[in-house]
């Protein structure tokens, strides 16, 4: 079976972003650990968390999307493919940089994560089309 275009992007960024959860969890656990607060510690380890649930999130639209390509699929994989980035990427720049307004722009990713999150369950619970 040939994977969608879709499909493949989505199981791509998924991997990419659990890749790079191991590689940050690492990095905090052992590089920073010695470095940083244990409030920055914390801020950086919610971020690794968010980016694995939602690295998860992405697998699972791409293998959803190969199965049923429904529009809310792609509205959630782009949300989370944009979230990561916004949600993740704010807390490691704002733990790494020790700039606390870099946290104004983390709330926007969280937000895309909501929208994500309901787009699965609209493609969960709309019926499909006949045929």
């Amino acid at each position: 079976m040939t994977l969608s275009v879709a499909a493949r992007r989505c199981l791509a960024l998924g991997a990419l972003y659990g890749f790079l959860c191991v590689v940050l969890g690492a990095f905090g656990a052992h590089a920073l650990r010695e470095h940083l607060t244990v409030d920055r510690l914390v801020i950086w380890h919610t971020g690794v968390e968010y980016q694995f649930y939602h690295a998860l999130a992405l697998l699972l639209c791409g293998l959803w999307l190969q199965w049923q390509p429904r529009r809310a699929l792609h509205v959630a994989a782009i949300c989370l493919g944009i979230g990561v980035p916004l949600f993740s990427g704010s807390l490691y720049a704002l733990v790494l940089t020790d700039t606390d307004m870099l946290g104004a722009i983390t709330p926007f990713g969280g937000v895309l994560f909501l929208v994500a999150w309901a787009a699965l369950l609209w493609a969960a619970v709309k019926p499909l089309p006949p045929g």
